[in-house]
């Protein structure tokens, strides 16, 4: 005898089940409403972060700038008593000079014939320019001097004066050295031993000129100059 297949019981849906489903879905509702408030406070978030806070605009600079040190508008150099330096040492005047306050000094040979001092005690004064008294500081003094041994002559001959342009100066009875420093720099010169003995001149210190080329005073724009000259303490011929 065949028996038919017992049927499987109906599943049975209990109050318990539909509970849990039913908070399920209300929790789903929550989250989802979570999750649109926190969208909403994100956008509010960025909107307010890329908003550019206004920058408050700088005050103006009205602070005063300094004011200019005044300046001494008396720019005068002191002025000193300058001693009589005549008749002293070359050194010693010199000294002195600086004593009072004055120290551009510079000298000259008083003989005309331009010799150097190399040696300040080797020397004496004869004149000075200027004179004594009171005097800028800054005054150049000028010492004209001959050697310990040599008398002072009776004027200052050692005053080089610039020759005029286009006249040809006076250069005879000069030193050979200060002819030169009398022309112009560029002057084309020649000088010869008027003795006649053909001595060569090397020192022009130590040489007088005896005569000149183109003659004192006449049109001079750089024509050659000759010279003929003797010793010191020599007759011209």
């Amino acid at each position: 005898m065949q028996h038919q297949p017992t049927p499987t019981p109906p599943t049975k849906t209990g109050p318990n089940k539909k509970v849990v489903i039913g908070a399920v879905v209300a929790g789903l509702i929550v989250l989802g409403a979570i999750g649109s408030a926190l969208d909403n406070n994100d956008t509010t978030s960025n909107a307010t972060d890329t908003t550019t806070p206004a920058l408050a605009s700088p005050s103006p600079n009205t602070a005063t700038a300094p004011a200019a040190p005044a300046q001494d508008t008396d720019d005068a150099p002191a002025a000193a008593e300058l001693p009589n330096l005549v008749g002293k040492g070359l050194q010693a005047a010199q000294d002195q000079a600086q004593e009072a306050g004055f120290y551009q000094l510079t000298s000259h040979d008083a003989t005309g014939r331009g010799r150097m001092q190399i040696s300040d005690r080797g020397w004496k004064v004869c004149f000075q320019a200027p004179a004594p008294g009171e005097h800028p500081t800054d005054t150049e003094i000028d010492l004209g001097v001959v050697k310990l041994d040599e008398d002072c002559p009776a004027d200052d001959k050692g005053i080089i004066e610039p020759a005029d342009d286009g006249t040809m100066p006076d250069l005879v009875g000069d030193s050979v050295r200060i002819a030169h420093q009398t022309l112009p720099s560029n002057a084309s010169i020649t000088t010869t031993d008027a003795s006649g003995q053909d001595r060569i001149v090397i020192n022009g210190a130590n040489w007088t000129v005896c005569t000149q080329t183109p003659a004192a005073g006449t049109a001079f724009d750089g024509e050659p100059v000759e010279l003929t000259a003797v010793k010191v303490g020599e007759t011209c011929p």
